[in-house]
């Protein structure tokens, strides 16, 4: 059902991949709430992905752009309020990558030029959005701007390595220029902390399925999809979040707010077998 939320409004979608991706999904109902839109990707990502079936489907152009060039960046805003006629009324940033994840490296035998790659993709990435942005004045007032996030942000997850320092980051940028952005321009900046979400990107994290189940068992809704994401990022997107920003926004069923489930212990418990043993 189509509430028209975004009706007249226009966005670009960073991120979308394939129908895995939950960028993916935002585009599909971003287009189906009256929105239109732009998506991007490296050029990379683009031939890996299938996102020209995307475009056709939501009529939209698909213009590359690395979001760690500040020049591709000043191009595809441009070419964006081109296409549109106008400013742009919100964005979506969907962006992630880790090499020392890829590579199998632990935390504490980090590579450090892949630390720097994980960084500016993952995180200063939304940093060089934001000011390419502000620079251009490409976003419309009461504008919104959101990130894709996850709770290894505030918490130890099992091997989501230097990722989770990258989050961090995120969510910092999106405080420190939603305030600038906020009083100048009355763009609103937030994040979603996302529940473990099968993508592509999520898939290359070793252990991700246990995780994926670990935290079903903890979460009293139970793991947040991708489509429900997609609705959620459609609200923030929509007037009727007009004064929300600087808000890391939990996405995840409760498992940020939970300690112990009854069905995780439960499972907990059954790991056990009898030992008499005294080690």
């Amino acid at each position: 059902m189509s509430y028209n939320l975004l009706k007249g409004k226009k966005g670009i979608i960073f991120g979308a991949l394939n129908e895995m991706s939950i960028a993916w999904k935002v585009a599909e109902l971003a287009v189906a709430e009256g929105a239109e839109i732009v998506l991007t990707n490296t050029l990379v990502s683009i031939r890996m992905g299938t996102i020209d079936e995307l475009a056709k489907k939501c009529n939209a152009q698909v213009i590359p752009a690395d979001a760690t060039s500040p020049e591709d960046l000043e191009v595809l805003f441009t070419k964006s309020m081109e296409i549109f006629g106008g400013k742009i009324d919100f964005v979506l940033h969907s962006i992630g990558m880790s090499p020392n994840v890829r590579k199998g490296l632990p935390y504490d035998e980090l590579n450090y030029e892949y630390l720097k790659k994980t960084l500016d993709i993952s995180a200063i990435s939304f940093h060089k959005v934001l000011q390419t942005a502000k620079k251009l004045d490409a976003i419309a007032e009461w504008g919104s701007v959101v990130a894709l996030t996850y709770a290894a942000a505030q918490r130890t997850m099992y091997e989501y390595n230097d990722m989770a320092d990258a989050k961090s980051m995120l969510e910092s940028i999106a405080r420190s220029f939603g305030y600038i952005y906020g009083r100048e321009k009355g763009v609103r900046i937030n994040t979603i902390s996302q529940s473990p979400t099968m993508t592509t990107a999520g898939s290359g994290v070793k252990g991700f399925d246990s995780l994926i189940d670990f935290s079903e068992r903890m979460s009293p809704l139970g793991n947040a999809t991708a489509e429900e994401c997609a609705n959620y990022c459609i609200t923030l997107f929509s007037d009727l979040t007009k004064k929300v920003t600087m808000q890391n926004l939990f996405h995840d069923g409760g498992f940020s707010s939970m300690g112990m489930s009854y069905r995780a212990m439960s499972q907990y418990n059954k790991s056990f077998n009898p030992c008499d043993c005294k080690e």
